[in-house]
C-alpha cells in the first residue's frame, strides 16, 4: 500500500502564555529574560504552608479567548491538581483544570487551497507553567530556573479535525492571530509564549477508528511543526506497512536531523490522578461579566480585512496578508497616518517587508523599526528624494540598524539625481555604448528601452530619477 491509502489525523494542544503583569497564583512579575530565579516567591517555589490566590485577569483573558474562538463559556468552573513530577515543577503537581474547563465546544475557520474548513476546539482551560531546566554539558548537570513557574497559560485543545501539515499550520497561524488581536498573549514563539503539542496518527482511508497517536511536545516554530508532522506520517506508515505496531508515546522533534525520538510512554488522564484543588474556591461567572467581555472585544481580523477592502481599496489577497498579523496591521495603519499613502505602505509591507521576514524567519512583532520610520520612507519616495530602488536599500538598512530614513539617505549618499543636465549626460553615455539597443528599439522592440534605463540606473547606482530617465531616453530615441 502507498501513502495515498492512508489518512492522517492531527490534533493540537496549544499552550499560550498570557500577558498578565503577574503570575497566576502570586504577585511575582512575568517579564521574560530576567536573571534566573529573580522572579520567584515562596508561593511559586512551593514552600510548605503557602497558599495560591487566583489572578482574576487570567480568568478574564481565558474567557476573552473562548469568546473569540466561538466557545461556550462555563458559568461554573474550578481548578484541579494534575499530579506528576518534573524537576522544574516544585510542587510535584500542576494546578490546571480537568472536568470543568472555563471554555468548551468552540471552533475557528481556516482557509487551505481556497477552501474554508471549520476546526473544532474541544476546550480552553487555565493552568500554571512550569520552570525551566538549563542543561550544562560541561558540568554534566542541569540548573533550574523557576522564573517561569506559575506564569499563567491557557491550553487550547483542538478536535482531531486536521488532515495535513498545511491545515495544522493554517490553524496555528489563525489561532495566533486571534490571540494577538484580543491582546491576551504576545504569542512570541521564540520566547515560548506560543507553543504546541502535536498529536499525529494515521489510519486506512475509510476506517472509522482512530489510529494510535504519538505526541511531539513543546514545538514553537511553524516550519518545525510542518516538518515534524510530515516525518511522523511517513514513519508511522512505514511501521504499519512493515507489520509493526505504532506505540503511544511522547516524542521529541530534533530539527537538525529532521527526526523524532522517543522520550517516554504517553500518559493518559488516569495517570495524572486529577482531583479538585482544595486551596482554591470554585470560579463562578455572571452573565453580566461574560457579556461585558464580549462587548469590549477589539476589532477582529475578519472585520478589519473587510474595512481595508472598502476604506483603502486593497486587493482581497493583500488585505488578508496585512490582517493575518495584528503587528503588520498596526504597522500599516500607523504608517498611513504619517505619510497618507495607503497604497505605497501596503506595497512595502506585502513585498519587501514580508520577503525579509520570510528570509530571516522573523515574526512581525520583531520588526526593529516603527511605523513612523516606514511612513517617512514613503514620504522620501513620494517627494522624489530617493528612487524606489534606493528605498529598498533603505528598508534593508532599517532592518539592520533602525534610525531616521532621511539620516540613512544622507549618510549613504543615496539622494536621487533629478538634475536634467546630469542625467542627460548619463543618457548620452549609455546610448553611445549600446548602438544595438537603439536599432532594436527603432525596430519595434520596446524591451530595449527598459534595458537602456537599467544601464543608466547601474551607472548612477540607482540614484537617477527613473521618470526623468525614461523621458530623456524617449526624446533621444525618437530623434
Amino acid at each position: 500500500m502507498s501513502k495515498q491509502d492512508y489518512e492522517v489525523v492531527i490534533g493540537l494542544e496549544v499552550h499560550s502564555e498570557l500577558s498578565t503583569k503577574t503570575k497566576i497564583f502570586c504577585s511575582c512579575p512575568t517579564q521574560f529574560g530576567a536573571a534566573p530565579n529573580t522572579q520567584v516567591c515562596p508561593i511559586c517555589m512551593a514552600m510548605p504552608g503557602t497558599l495560591p490566590m487566583l489572578n482574576e485577569k487570567v480568568v478574564e483573558y481565558a474567557v476573552k479567548a473562548g469568546i473569540a474562538t466561538n466557545c461556550e463559556i462555563s458559568r461554573d468552573s474550578k481548578n484541579d491538581r494534575k499530579n506528576y513530577f518534573y524537576p522544574d515543577l516544585p510542587k510535584a503537581y500542576q494546578i490546571s483544570q480537568y472536568d470543568k474547563p472555563l471554555c468548551q465546544n468552540g471552533y475557528i475557520e481556516i482557509e487551505v487551497n481556497n477552501e474554508i474548513k471549520k476546526i473544532g476546539i474541544t476546550r480552553i482551560h487555565i493552568e500554571e507553567d512550569s520552570g525551566k531546566l538549563n542543561h550544562d554539558e560541561l558540568a554534566q548537570g542541569s540548573l533550574v530556573d523557576l522564573n517561569r513557574a506559575g506564569v499563567p497559560l491557557i491550553e487550547i485543545v483542538s478536535e482531531p479535525d486536521l488532515r495535513s501539515s498545511k491545515e495544522a499550520e493554517a490553524y496555528l497561524k489563525k489561532l495566533k492571530s486571534i490571540l494577538e488581536y484580543i491582546e491576551v498573549s504576545d504569542c512570541k514563539m521564540q520566547e515560548g509564549s506560543f507553543r504546541a503539542d502535536v498529536n499525529v496518527s494515521v489510519r486506512k482511508k475509510g476506517a472509522k477508528e482512530l489510529g494510535t497517536r504519538t505526541e511531539m511536545k513543546n514545538m514553537n516554530s511553524f516550519r518545525s511543526i510542518a516538518r515534524g508532522i510530515e516525518y511522523e506520517i511517513e514513519r508511522q506508515i512505514d511501521v504499519l506497512e512493515n507489520g509493526g505496531k505504532v506505540e503511544q508515546e511522547t516524542l521529541r522533534w530534533d530539527d537538525v536531523s529532521g527526526k523524532t525520538f522517543s522520550m517516554r510512554d504517553k500518559e493518559d488522564a488516569q495517570d495524572y490522578r486529577y482531583f479538585p484543588e482544595p486551596d482554591l474556591v470554585a470560579i463562578k461567572l455572571s452573565e453580566e461579566y461574560i457579556e461585558n467581555i464580549k462587548n469590549n472585544l477589539p476589532e477582529m481580523p475578519e472585520s478589519r480585512r473587510k474595512r481595508y477592502l472598502e476604506e483603502y481599496n486593497l486587493s482581497p489577497k493583500d488585505a488578508k496578508i496585512l490582517t493575518s498579523s495584528k503587528y503588520l496591521s498596526e504597522l500599516f495603519e500607523k504608517a498611513i497616518k504619517v505619510c497618507n499613502n495607503p497604497k505605497a505602505v501596503n506595497n512595502f509591507i506585502i513585498s519587501d517587508i514580508s520577503r525579509i521576514l520570510n528570509e530571516t524567519e522573523l515574526d512581525p512583532i520583531e520588526i526593529p523599526f516603527d511605523a513612523k520610520q516606514l511612513g517617512k520612507l514613503v514620504i522620501l519616495v513620494d517627494k522624489g528624494t530617493i528612487s524606489s530602488s534606493i528605498a529598498k536599500k533603505v528598508l534593508e538598512e532599517l532592518f539592520q540598524n533602525p534610525r531616521d530614513p532621511e539620516e540613512i539617505v544622507k549618510e549613504k549618499g543615496w539622494i536621487q539625481i533629478s538634475d536634467e543636465g546630469a542625467i542627460k549626460e548619463v543618457v548620452q553615455n549609455v546610448l553611445e555604448a549600446n548602438p544595438q539597443s537603439i536599432q532594436d528599439y527603432k525596430a519595434g522592440k520596446d524591451r530595449a528601452l527598459g534595458f537602456l534605463v537599467g544601464q543608466a540606473m547601474k551607472q548612477t547606482k540607482g540614484k537617477a530619477n527613473p521618470q526623468l530617465l525614461n523621458k530623456l531616453f524617449l526624446e533621444e530615441l525618437k530623434k
